[in-house]
C-alpha cells in the first residue's frame, strides 16, 4: 500500500501541477494559462488514504521564445538580420485542491503572469523595443474522478476530469509602443494575460504499474472556446493592407497530449521519481465548437520531457524541462483566405523556445 501511495505521488504530482502547462513554449500560444488540471492530487502523506484533505500548489514556469518558423521550416535568416521576436513568460501558478474522496477532487487555479515582448516590426521597424504585460490570468475549477477505487486499483487507474475555465485575465493588456500611433496599443497576442472566452476543459488520465517501480502514464486535455472573436485590435491590418482579416484577436481552442514512464525508488517517509517522455501541445487551426476567424497563430510543439519528483511527508518538490524537438507553425484561417485572394501559398510565422524551465511544489493542508 506504501508503494502504492508513493507512486502515485510521483506520477500524479509530475502530471496534476506542471506538466499540462498549454502554451507551446511561444508565440503559438495565447497565454500562459497556468497548470492546467489532470489527475487528482496525489497523497502527500503516503501513511493515509487520500479522502478528506485539502492540498495546495505553487508552480514556476519560464521560457525564451526566439526561434522563428514557417510551417516546421526554421526562418533562420531573422536571428541573422536580428529582426527575430523574443518573448520572454514567466507564469506563477497558484492551485487548491479539495480531494472528498477516494474518486472526487475538485481543483481551483489561477496563474499571475510577468511577460515581456522584444520586436522591431511593432515599434516603427527601426528600433527594438519591448512591451510588457503582467497580472493575474485565466482561473479554472476542473472536477476529477477516477473511474475505480484509488485505495485498490493497485495496478492502474484512469481519471476523467470536466471544468471551466473563466475569462479572469485582461485580455486587452495595453502597453507603450515606441515610433507608432497610437503609442499605447493592445500588447500581442502571445503575452496578453487572457483570452476573453468562457473555455471548457475535458481531461481523461491515467497511470499503470509495470512492476514494483517501473510505471508508465499519459495524459490527454482539451480546451474548447466557443467564442469566436473577443474584439482586441492586433493592428497587424497597418503592416500590410492585407492583413486586414487579422485586424481583431481570435479565441482558439487548445490541446495537450502526454505519454511516459517513471522509475521510482524509495526510502523511508521519501521517495525520488525520475520520468522521461513526449508531449505535444498546441493551438488548433480550427476550434471544435463555434468559428475560427480573426487572428491566431495555429500550430503545435513536440517535445521530450524529462523530470524529477521528489516526496517526503506532506510535501512534493518537482521540476521538468520539455525540449522541443519540432515545431510547426501550420497555416491559420486567415492565411488560407489570403492564399485565395492572392492565388499564392501564404502562411505567417510563429516563434517558439528551445526548452522552459519549470518547478514548484505541493504540500497537504
Amino acid at each position: 500500500m506504501n508503494f502504492f501511495y508513493k507512486f502515485l505521488t510521483g506520477i500524479a504530482v509530475y502530471i496534476l501541477f506542471f506538466n499540462t502547462y498549454v502554451n507551446a513554449q511561444g508565440c503559438v500560444a495565447i497565454r500562459g494559462n497556468g497548470s492546467f488540471l489532470t489527475m487528482e492530487h496525489p497523497m502527500l502523506d503516503t501513511t493515509v488514504a487520500s479522502e478528506s484533505s485539502w492540498y495546495f500548489t505553487s508552480s514556476y514556469r519560464y521560457f525564451k521564445s526566439f526561434r522563428h518558423f514557417k510551417g516546421t521550416e526554421e526562418q533562420k535568416q531573422r536571428q541573422t538580420l536580428h529582426n527575430e521576436v523574443v518573448n520572454f513568460q514567466n507564469t506563477i501558478d497558484l492551485a487548491l485542491t479539495r480531494n472528498f474522496n477516494k474518486y472526487w477532487s475538485v481543483t481551483v487555479g489561477i496563474p499571475y503572469l510577468i511577460n515581456t515582448r522584444s520586436s522591431l516590426y511593432e515599434h516603427g521597424g527601426a528600433e527594438r523595443n519591448r512591451s510588457y504585460s503582467h497580472g493575474f490570468g485565466d482561473a479554472r475549477i476542473v472536477g476529477n474522478r477516477w473511474l475505480f477505487d484509488s485505495h485498490t486499483a493497485k495496478r492502474g487507474n484512469i481519471q476523467i476530469g470536466l471544468g471551466v475555465k473563466l475569462p479572469t485575465g485582461n485580455y486587452n493588456y495595453m502597453s507603450e509602443f515606441k515610433n507608432v500611433t497610437p503609442s499605447e496599443r493592445p500588447v500581442d497576442q502571445s503575452i496578453q494575460l487572457g483570452d476573453g472566452g468562457v473555455g471548457i476543459i475535458a481531461e481523461i488520465n491515467g497511470f499503470m504499474n509495470f512492476g514494483s517501480r517501473f510505471g508508465g502514464y499519459t495524459n490527454l486535455y482539451y480546451m474548447a472556446n466557443p467564442r469566436n472573436t473577443n474584439g482586441t485590435r492586433t493592428y497587424r491590418e497597418t503592416l500590410r493592407a492585407t492583413l486586414a482579416n487579422e485586424s481583431i484577436m481570435s479565441v482558439p481552442d487548445q490541446f495537450l497530449a502526454r505519454l511516459g514512464v517513471n522509475y521510482t525508488l524509495s526510502g523511508a517517509f521519501r521517495a525520488l521519481t525520475v520520468s522521461a517522455g513526449g508531449r505535444i501541445e498546441g493551438i488548433p487551426v480550427r476550434d471544435l465548437i463555434g468559428k475560427s476567424d480573426a487572428f491566431r497563430r495555429p500550430g503545435y510543439v513536440l517535445s521530450v520531457e524529462p523530470s524529477l519528483n521528489y516526496s517526503f511527508k506532506r510535501f512534493n518538490l518537482f521540476a521538468n524541462v520539455p525540449i522541443a524537438v519540432k515545431r510547426d507553425r501550420t497555416q491559420s484561417v486567415t492565411d488560407k483566405e489570403n492564399s485565395v485572394k492572392s492565388g499564392t501559398y501564404v502562411i505567417g510565422d510563429a516563434a517558439f523556445a528551445d526548452y522552459s524551465l519549470n518547478f514548484g511544489v505541493s504540500f497537504k493542508l
